[in-house]
């Protein structure tokens, strides 16, 4: 299990029935990780937030201070991003980008394009000409790059290296390259190469696929300024207390910097700078017994939290007893040691965590789940079945 800090241990269980489930976010917690992060990292390597992750304008305005800006793969992150922290530096990406996007990009003053095929690289042009004429609009050619041999195994997500819809293929570099320094395209400035390849890593296997984005982008032969080796690095919900290796990975991007010290490298971590900062609490309404098995339904579920769903892991949790029962029915009990943690969807696929070490579990004791900070509320179908939204509490906003 993984406890809450005391900060948010005293707000679950100070809150009424009624006000569950809820996300609550320590934001001290954050500030003080995403402050070690920035620390492990050599002053010269660039650190942008992907703001996918989490957008909450609360998360985005504590991490202000730490990031060199952000990076946002739509329209509307773009439009949200841009009001929740404005006048710092975005960078565009993600496929499928339309037109519209890409004009409201470009009034906006995107710092960065992340282009991903050659069809968005014309469009790219032909908007710039019309929208910012006169200007030259900065771009990253993304490209789907193959590593060697086993570096990308032990992802969790694999966008390259592989038949996938993200970036180029290696094969179209020289033209695409062309393009962009021959006069084709005089509204567009090669600015450099970005390559997110996979999610999951550890610092050993990401420092290898940085170093081969970085070698092949550097064997081009063109001039270039800025490589993007992405983000990716391991968030283990098995293992929480186990965090990926910032250190470590911070001193081999110091040798890879140093290697070529006329090239700015930038990364962009997401689920590894806020997963940690945030908990879903919710309360046990109900233990049954089913088939030999134990369950413990509680308020909410996967529609908040799809996490555990999309990724087939169970959520770590910790359990904080509430000794009151204000009803005149019995309280319901576990009489084991291992209980499964389910949601009210009707779906034997709202599953939050399996076989929990939870002896003696009843209806009314509060459940906390967490690394609930990225990738939780915001990818979640918050409609289905129309239960309540939970609600969201921020503590320890702006150190205090």
């Amino acid at each position: 299990m993984t406890h809450p800090t005391s900060t948010v241990r005293d707000r679950v269980l100070s809150l009424p029935s009624a006000e569950l489930p809820a996300y609550v976010y320590d934001l001290t917690a954050l500030r003080e990780h995403v402050a070690t992060v920035r620390s492990a990292l050599p002053p010269h390597v660039e650190l942008y937030y992907a703001a996918k992750a989490n957008p909450e304008p609360e998360i985005l305005t504590e991490l202000a201070p730490y990031v060199d800006g952000y990076e946002v793969s739509s329209g509307g992150e773009l439009a949200h991003v841009a009001k929740a922290v404005p006048r710092h530096p975005l960078a565009f990406g993600g496929p499928g980008k339309t037109p519209d996007e890409i004009t409201a990009a470009l009034e906006r003053g995107v710092h960065r394009f992340h282009v991903e095929s050659e069809h968005e690289l014309r469009v790219l042009a032909e908007l710039a000409r019309c929208v910012v004429p006169g200007e030259r609009v900065a771009v990253l050619l993304r490209f789907n790059l193959a590593v060697a041999d086993g570096t990308l195994a032990s992802s969790s997500l694999t966008m390259g290296g592989r038949p996938t819809p993200f970036g180029l293929d290696p094969s179209r570099a020289v033209p695409m390259l062309r393009a962009l320094t021959d006069g084709t395209h005089p509204q567009l400035e090669l600015r450099g190469i970005q390559a997110h390849l996979a999610s999951g890593l550890d610092a050993p296997d990401l420092l290898a696929v940085a170093r081969a984005v970085v070698t092949w982008a550097v064997g081009l032969g063109v001039p270039i300024g800025e490589v993007n080796v992405g983000g990716g690095m391991t968030v283990d919900y098995a293992q929480p207390e186990s965090r990926f290796d910032w250190a470590a990975y911070g001193e081999g991007l110091a040798r890879l910097a140093d290697e070529y010290p006329d090239l700015t490298l930038r990364i962009e971590p997401g689920r590894a700078l806020t997963a940690y900062c945030g908990w879903y609490a919710t309360e046990v309404l109900d233990v049954k017994h089913s088939h030999g098995e134990e369950f413990a339904v509680v308020r909410g579920g996967t529609h908040h939290l799809r996490t555990p769903a999309t990724k087939g892991h169970d959520q770590p949790c910790s359990v904080l007893e509430v000794d009151a029962w204000p009803h005149p029915w019995p309280r319901p009990a576990s009489g084991g040691d291992r209980v499964t943690l389910t949601g009210q969807l009707c779906t034997p696929k709202d599953v939050l965590a399996r076989h929990v070490h939870a002896p003696g579990l009843r209806a009314g004791d509060r459940v906390v789940f967490a690394l609930a900070g990225a990738y939780a509320w915001n990818i979640s179908h918050h409609d289905f079945l129309m239960h309540p939204r939970p609600g969201f509490h921020f503590l320890g906003a702006g150190g205090r």
